[in-house]
């Protein structure tokens, strides 16, 4: 396999690095911008992703605003916060009418712009800015973005009605048309940034993964749709590849690794494919950055482990026997192992005499990978695709009985957007919630962040499935009391020993705190430090883990466990 090198790399004049939170995209990003930096190039690295830690990896302050890094020529950085640029862009549009209508009109326009569209929206601004500034254009020789645009977003700026007066016309409102209003006249503008992230002569699309099935399937995701939108000169970066295992533990990641990349999709093999090793060092500072690529690697010092003893799973599952959960959700980031945390979950509680309906609503299906013949456990696929087309077919019969063929028409493209997927697969995963054939239901994947917010209010959602169904069902009206109920329900926040699972996991709790959903229990996957490794490079990376362990031992208030790297989770009867 070849090493990644950016200068060897036929890399163009925008790149876009992109991945699941905790693969290491900023890691290369940066990496890359600064290689490119040392060869005497001029490079500007921009990041809009809110869980960047581009301020750390070059110890500096940043702004919005692009400005030198001190130690490397040529490199300028700018770090765009998409909450921030929300904030605005909400207010750019609600501003103008305070004042002139009626509160309750303004705290509904507000609602319908706090969802994760107007913050994709409000992020491709930024992106738009530095794709179509001739200014900026001309200054640089490479454009380097940390985090490309979601195939979400361009979907939605590619639908016509975007671009119509109907929005100002409409008062059905839009299930995901409505976070564009207040684009105003920008179309020319987004269609040239639109059609450079098409051009392959003009950007490539670098696709991080790592060496891990779970994460090489979600890539392959990515991959496929930001293709089916036009982002077709594609990279792929497997970041993270074990090269000497020398014990038992590594031994056995070596040889997951390499198993998992064998069986990679297809898609993915028919990409360019170039590997960073897995280092043993964490990727702060200069020194760091401009180490990760070379070929000449620093000695390991090595460091014992510290040993210690962490809570297990099973102390989670005697905590939701005791208090008797019936709703149980395991959330966090792609590649944090939820669906593993899910099915031991079931297993455990069944294992306890207790029936459970195991379901999950990743599209990925990640729970087809596990034998589970537990008679005690039924298992269910939310599937995106049938629960989305038969929500469309019954919207469209209701909306041609009582609307004008212009208005159908308008109705037909509004289903096309997005967030009526998410409307969808909202209903099913209300049923499954609903359901009373079992003791207790396992949730693998909850809602959306962008659905947490429209739970926020159970009237504005009801409203939003009565504007095109005309009915509300039973689930939907109970699904939000009983999710905000503790005595019923429990969040388990499955993360990383790492810096960025960590912090997006911090922010889902915040999340949750918002939507007034309990959520006690934390679960640190895959740790390397409970392994007890004597690998030289696994021992640099275990020792590093247990400031984040503490962290999270500190904001859970010391309701967690630590599960250790285990291989060959999939296909086996997890044992309890």
């Amino acid at each position: 396999m070849t090493l990644y090198q950016p200068s060897t790399a036929g890399l163009t004049h925008y790149l876009f690095f992109t991945g699941k939170g905790g693969v290491g995209k900023t890691t290369m990003a940066t990496a890359t911008a600064v290689q490119l930096a040392d060869a005497g190039k001029q490079v500007m690295i921009v990041s809009t992703d809110p869980a960047s830690n581009l301020q750390d990896v070059f110890e500096t302050k940043l702004t919005n605003q692009p400005q030198p890094i001190p130690g490397v020529t040529g490199l300028d950085a700018a770090n765009f916060d998409p909450i921030v640029a929300a904030n605005e862009y909400r207010e750019s549009v609600v501003g103008p009418y305070r004042g002139v209508l009626p509160d309750a009109a303004i705290q509904n326009m507000s609602e319908q712009l706090s969802g994760s569209c107007t913050v994709e929206i409000a992020s491709f601004n930024e992106f738009a800015k530095f794709l179509t500034d001739p200014t900026i254009d001309q200054k640089y020789d490479y454009i380097i973005f940390d985090t490309a645009p979601t195939g979400h977003a361009l979907r939605m700026l590619q639908l016509p009605s975007a671009w119509s007066n109907y929005l100002d016309q409409n008062h059905e409102g839009a299930s995901c048309l409505g976070q564009l209003a207040g684009l105003g006249d920008q179309k020319a503008t987004y269609e040239k940034a639109v059609a450079t992230l098409n051009d392959g002569m003009l950007t490539t699309l670098l696709l991080v993964t790592r060496p891990q099935r779970a994460s090489l399937v979600e890539t392959r995701r990515a991959a496929d749709e930001l293709a089916q939108i036009g982002m077709t000169n594609q990279k792929l970066i497997i970041n993270g590849v074990l090269e000497e295992p020398t014990d038992e533990p590594s031994q056995n990641i070596y040889d997951r690794q390499q198993a998992d990349l064998e069986n990679m999709p297809e898609k993915l093999k028919q990409l360019p494919v170039a590997e960073v090793p897995l280092r043993a060092y964490n990727i702060m500072g200069l020194d760091n950055i401009r180490t990760l690529l070379q070929d000449q690697q620093p000695v390991i010092k090595v460091q014992p482990v510290n040993q210690a003893d962490f809570p297990s799973i099973d102390s989670v599952v005697a905590d939701l026997l005791k208090t008797k959960k019936k709703i149980i959700f395991t959330m966090g980031k792609g590649g944090v192992g939820k669906t593993t945390v899910a099915v031991q979950l079931a297993k455990k509680l069944a294992a306890h005499q207790k029936t459970v309906h195991l379901a999950t609503t990743d599209p990925a299906d990640h729970l087809s990978l596990f034998q589970i013949d537990d008679p005690a456990i039924t298992v269910s696929h939310i599937d995106e695709q049938q629960v989305l087309k038969a929500y469309q077919n019954e919207v469209l019969s209701k909306a041609k009985q009582t609307m004008s063929a212009d208005d159908v028409d308008y109705i037909a493209e509004d289903l096309r957007s997005p967030c009526t997927q998410e409307i969808a697969v909202f209903r099913a995963f209300a049923e499954v919630v609903a359901q009373n054939d079992s003791e207790v239901v396992i949730i693998d994947t909850a809602p959306t962040g962008h659905t947490l917010l429209l739970l926020n209010s159970t009237e504005n959602y009801a409203e939003e499935v009565k504007r095109t169904t005309g009915e509300v069902p039973q689930s939907v009206l109970d699904l939000l009391p009983r999710l905000q109920d503790a005595s019923q329900t429990e969040i388990i926040t499955v993360t990383l020993p790492e810096t960025t699972p960590i912090y997006e996991s911090l922010r889902l709790n915040d999340d949750l705190d918002r939507a007034k959903m309990p959520h006690k229990w934390w679960i640190v996957n895959q740790s390397l430090l409970a392994t007890r490794t004597t690998n030289p490079v696994l021992q640099a990376r275990a020792n590093s883990e247990t400031q984040w362990i503490e962290k999270v031992k500190s904001v859970s208030k010391g309701h967690y466990a630590v599960e250790k790297w285990q291989p060959n989770f999939e296909k086996i009867n997890l044992t309890v």
